[in-house]
């Protein structure tokens, strides 16, 4: 069964992968989103998605992919353990699916400043333009 977009959340996050306290504050507010969100969305990356994809499964969510189509398969994660797949999609198109099929996002950027040409901080701004409610992870605790 598909998944429900009243019930999701998405999620978006640099290839670098999450810091510590970014990794805590994950665990906190997925594990805060349950029971009311079941399903969790991702794009398949390296880095910060392969490591939410984990934290999301460990809390018992349902995982949605959302795979980028491209030449490099380096920057995939081919994560394991998915419920639903979405059909593969250029970046641009397969982060705003992530968008169009959440109720909100979730999103670990390498740097709290908006960064122009950042898959992370387009995705934030596109579910800005849709306004869905976004929380921004910070790196690290202030």
């Amino acid at each position: 069964m598909p998944p429900t977009i009243q019930k999701s959340v998405g999620f978006t996050g640099t290839r670098e992968g999450m810091s510590d306290f970014q990794k805590q504050s994950l665990f906190y507010r997925l594990g805060l989103l349950r029971p009311q969100f079941e399903w969790f969305h991702h794009g398949d990356c390296r880095g910060a998605d392969a490591e939410a994809h984990e934290i999301a499964k460990s809390l018992g969510y349902k995982i949605a992919l959302h795979p980028p189509t491209t030449a490099v398969i380096s920057t995939r994660a081919f994560c394991k353990g998915v419920d639903y797949f979405f059909v593969e999609a250029p970046y641009l198109d397969r982060n705003r699916g992530i968008v169009n099929e959440s109720a909100l996002l979730l999103a670990a950027p390498r740097t709290m400043q908006e960064v122009l040409r950042s898959g992370t901080w387009a995705t934030v701004r596109y579910a800005r333009k849709c306004d869905r409610p976004i929380t921004i992870l910070a790196r690290e605790e202030k």
